[in-house]
């Protein structure tokens, strides 16, 4: 293709980031684009297999913790309200709630509803976002659980606790964001820098192994992003 019609389709505002960053070369510029696509590619396998295992844990450990293996719905009147998650905004002095997981499954009921599907725990649960399963590992509603979100995490290190897995696995979901919003993941700033992407795949493979080492095992034959982090590198 040629570089006016690949700036064409994909916008001059956009391919000019890759412009800049590779010195108005636009062979360099195209390859960088295409390598970008390719890293994000790589990365969805192993952030389907975080978010697939993370939700499946905590529901195993809430399940257990609640004796309910409809907790996800019938905490709506539990913990999702509890009188903590009100407080007073510092700023505008006016009492807010926090009420974001309930608001999510609300939402989840409506959309099945729409569907015409029956509202079950199991269809719920997959209806989340990571957002609110790492919302449970924030503090307000972490001590509500009594902190029986950490039970998932069999190989834990020493020293590592809530806060530090928090940052982990909200480093993860904000990267995950990027990607699935088409946003690059191969700068800093104006100057290609893999250093974060490869920061995010630390993280990743550190949560997995957490869980339980033989999820690393398991996604050995997919896991691409090293590879194409390297490929990056050399544009």
């Amino acid at each position: 293709m040629r570089f006016r019609d690949f700036s064409r389709h994909f916008s001059p505002a956009r391919v000019g980031r890759y412009l800049n960053a590779t010195g108005n070369n636009t062979k360099r510029a195209a390859k960088l684009y295409k390598a970008n696509l390719k890293l994000a590619q790589a990365f969805h396998p192993l952030l389907g297999v975080v978010e697939v295992v993370l939700r499946n844990k905590i529901n195993d450990v809430l399940t257990a913790h609640f004796n309910d293996a409809d907790w996800i719905i019938n905490q709506k009147a539990g913990f999702m309200t509890a009188p903590s998650l009100s407080y007073i905004h510092k700023r505008t002095n006016r009492r807010r709630t926090n009420n974001f997981l309930k608001t999510e499954i609300e939402k989840a009921e409506r959309r099945l509803i729409k569907n015409g599907a029956s509202i079950t725990s199991g269809k719920i649960i997959a209806e989340q976002t990571l957002g609110f399963w790492t919302d449970l590992f924030e503090v307000h509603h972490y001590r509500l659980l009594q902190g029986k979100p950490i039970k998932i995490f069999s190989s834990l290190p020493s020293g590592y606790g809530r806060k530090q897995l928090n940052e982990e696995l909200n480093k993860i979901r904000r990267f995950r964001n990027r990607i699935n919003h088409n946003e690059p993941v191969c700068f800093n700033g104006n100057n290609i820098d893999l250093s974060e992407a490869q920061d995010v795949y630390n993280s990743i493979i550190k949560i997995l192994s957490w869980i339980d080492p033989a999820l690393l095992t398991y996604v050995k034959d997919i896991d691409k992003v090293q590879k194409k982090i390297m490929q990056a590198q050399r544009i």
